[in-house]
């Protein structure tokens, strides 16, 4: 272990912090006779307590951040601990990640306090709590991570922890959607693990400070490790892919508004506002360490982040679902964000409006989702609808709640003095310093961008003052419904409203404190150079947003006209979105459950019956080359009985010849003399061997040997003569 030890503590207090709730929450039980379990009373101050508890962890948490920060100018900023998952892990802790440490212990502390109020009356709340820290560690491990392998590993953490807040209520829906959200991110995690293992085969490293160099020597032509700008580019796109399904990026936006609706208010504000940050800054590197200046890649980028925008505002508009309507806001808001990535990569070097606009759009939009889906929290904690037609004027009496959801929905709309126009006039503004470069048919296609960044401004008007009028100008149905929502938020729930509310307002009225400060912090990840003085407020600048704001008011016509219909005499919202445009249920179900298990399940079979074919064709040829085979060896072997039988008799006829001799030469006196008693004694021996070895010249092995021996004289008579 190597640097900054406290580092390490960012990640690791939360996620012990967990298990520490978990077990101050825990449900004492009757242990024997006459042990009764918990009385109401006790168990209210055990939740309580545990409530109380999970808040004090991420306020200890926020001690050690500040540590961290100081720590840093001393001991420095990074920290590596080698042998984890075979490559080791890094840590770093400055300009960018600063802040979003920062940003993501904000959402954490305030979803907390909302949480109290919240859950009072659900169940499961134990569960929540434990996977709701550990979700924390892991995200600040993603912020934090020094190299893409890090990332990846708290990456792919944060998603299976994450998983229980969508499948919080155990409710079909709530279980589809899970599923559909788990799905996207193993399906995603797969696909970068795989981008990732090839860009270390080119590179050899996953540094992210270490990329840039790197990857450009393979892009531009040079000879260097094992890449090539193909397999650049692949890694890229596959990686691209993993962290683009965590952000909601077109076409992988899919778990977004089936998530949001069933997920628990506070666990949506989360995952809309800092989980799918955790892919932007995926894409981030990718735009700014591995492809900076590579147009190419920009065009990627600028194609699929203006598809994003302009459909999740569309799909915003016709939706009439509170959090739906949210979720595909968000989809909306990263697609500005993708728009400003791509914008920044054409640009390169001059990038610091755009990239600028980029990373300040982050934080913003953190921001506001944090207050609206609050927002939406306190509507669905009383009344438990979210259809805009249930809850219509169900806010007209809470003064807090409408002044809270007005903020961000100013902020988000991009309205002067609130922070969202900053970020939204830099990257309009960085469209335009792209567009002065450009001539000819490459300068109108940017310009179309544009007018489609003003349009989709306009369309975020639109549906935000659809929700806002919904909620807190019409008339509700019944005096009841307006009453329930009326009530006063407890104090914890009115503050986690209140400091994101401030931060929006303050942030947007008085930009030039921070501007230019922030935007040189920022710059270790988009090493862009410095703002200089730019004038936010001028003409030009509010032009632009006069111009949506005037889409705006057109497109709240058409919700009015078009998305409204008439029905017992007053006006009501209509679902005119056709049901047939569902990706997920279109596509990506019937490739996943049915075309690709059919196809693979075809080439199996396929495979299976070809290896029966060649196995039988196989079995068939081996069956005639064994008939073949045998019947040669049969007759092999009859003509070698046959030749074995006449050597035998060639051989056995001169042995007989050679013994006769022998005996008529040597034994003839005995054989005559047969009365003598020793003569008769030797010829009955003589006469037993001699029957004896006319046994043995009838077998095949006689024969055999003399064979044997006839072809042994044969091959020494070769050898010598």
């Amino acid at each position: 272990m190597d640097g900054n030890i406290l580092l390490i503590n960012l990640i690791l207090w939360p996620m012990a912090g967990a298990v520490l709730c978990y077990l101050a929450g825990w449900k004492r039980k009757p242990s024997g006779i006459g042990d009764s379990s918990e009385t109401e009373a006790e168990m209210k101050v055990r939740k309580k307590f545990r409530d109380h508890m999970v808040i004090s962890v991420i306020l200890l948490e926020c001690v050690i951040y500040v540590m961290c920060i100081i720590a840093s100018s001393k001991v420095g900023s990074t920290l590596r601990i080698d042998g984890i998952c075979g490559l080791g892990i890094g840590f770093k802790f400055e300009g960018f990640r600063i802040i979003y440490v920062g940003v993501g212990l904000l959402m954490w502390l305030m979803t907390a306090l909302f949480s109290m109020e919240y859950f009072a009356h659900y169940r499961n709340r134990n569960r929540y709590y434990f996977f709701y820290l550990l979700t924390l560690g892991a995200t600040l491990g993603v912020f934090m991570s020094e190299d893409l392998y890090t990332a990846f590993i708290f990456f792919e953490i944060m998603s299976f922890t994450s998983y229980t807040w969508v499948a919080h209520d155990e409710k079909p829906g709530a279980m589809k959607a899970a599923g559909t959200y788990l799905a996207v991110a193993v399906i995603g995690g797969l696909v970068m693990l795989m981008g990732l293992l090839l860009l270390y085969y080119c590179t050899s490293t996953l540094k992210i400070d270490e990329l840039y160099a790197a990857c450009h020597m393979i892009l531009d032509g040079w000879e260097w490790g094992n890449g090539s700008p193909a397999l650049i580019y692949a890694a890229g796109i596959c990686i691209l892919f993993g962290f683009g399904a965590k952000a909601g990026m077109f076409p992988l936006h899919i778990w977004l508004p089936k998530a949001h609706p069933v997920a628990p208010a506070p666990a949506s504000a989360l995952l809309s506002g800092i989980l799918t940050k955790s892919g932007i800054y995926g894409v981030l590197v990718l735009c700014f360490e591995i492809f900076r200046g590579v147009k190419t890649w920009g065009l990627i980028i600028l194609i699929l982040g203006v598809l994003t925008m302009f459909i999740g505002a569309v799909l915003a508009v016709f939706s009439i679902d509170l959090k739906r309507t949210l979720a595909c806001s968000s989809m909306s808001q990263i697609g500005f964000i993708l728009t400003g990535c791509a914008v920044s990569v054409f640009l390169n070097e001059e990038n610091s409006l755009a990239a600028a606009g980029t990373v300040l759009y982050m934080v913003n939009h953190s921001i506001f989702k944090l207050v609206l889906f609050m927002c939406a929290g306190a509507v669905y904690m009383r009344l438990h609808k979210l259809d805009l037609n249930a809850i219509r004027g169900c806010g007209r009496k809470n003064l807090l709640l409408k002044i809270c959801f007005a903020i961000g929905a100013l902020g988000i709309m991009g309205v002067p003095l609130f922070s969202g126009y900053i970020s939204k006039t830099l990257i309009h503004e960085g469209i335009v310093e792209f567009m002065h470069e450009l001539s000819g048919g490459t300068f109108f296609a940017i310009k179309a961008v544009e007018y489609l960044f003003l349009l989709s401004g306009g369309m975020t008007i639109g549906y935000m003052i659809k929700l806002f009028i919904a909620i807190f100008v019409d008339k509700p149905d019944n005096e009841e419904t307006a009453a329930k929502v009326g009530g006063r938020l407890k104090i914890t729930s009115a503050v986690a409203l209140l400091i994101p509310s401030a931060v929006i307002i303050v942030c947007g009225s008085v930009p030039s404190i921070y501007i230019e400060k922030l935007s040189v912090f920022m710059s270790d990840i988009t090493h862009a150079k410095g703002l200089e003085h730019i004038s936010i407020f001028s003409l030009e600048n509010l032009k632009g947003f006069v111009i949506s704001l005037t889409l705006g008011l057109l497109v709240y016509l058409f919700i009015r006209k078009v998305l409204m219909k008439a029905e017992n005499g007053r006006k009501i919202y209509v679902n005119r979105w056709p049901k047939a445009f569902d990706l997920e249920e279109l596509i990506y179900r019937p490739l996943l459950l049915k075309i690709l298990p059919g196809m693979f399940s075809g080439i199996f079979k396929g495979a299976i019956r070809l290896t029966e074919i060649l196995w039988t064709s196989l079995l068939s040829i081996g069956k005639l080359i064994g008939s073949i085979a045998a019947a040669f060896g049969e007759y092999l072997w009859k003509c070698l009985l046959k030749t074995g039988k006449i050597i035998g008799f060639i051989t056995s006829s001169f042995g007989e010849a050679i013994i006769y001799s022998v005996k008529k030469l040597f034994f003839k006196e005995l054989i005559e003399d047969k009365k003598n008693p020793v003569i008769e004694k030797l010829y009955a021996r003589f006469d037993v061997g001699d029957r004896a070895f006319r046994v043995l010249e009838a077998t095949i092995s006689y024969s055999i040997i003399w064979l044997m021996l006839g072809l042994i004289g044969t091959i020494l008579f070769l050898l010598f003569f």
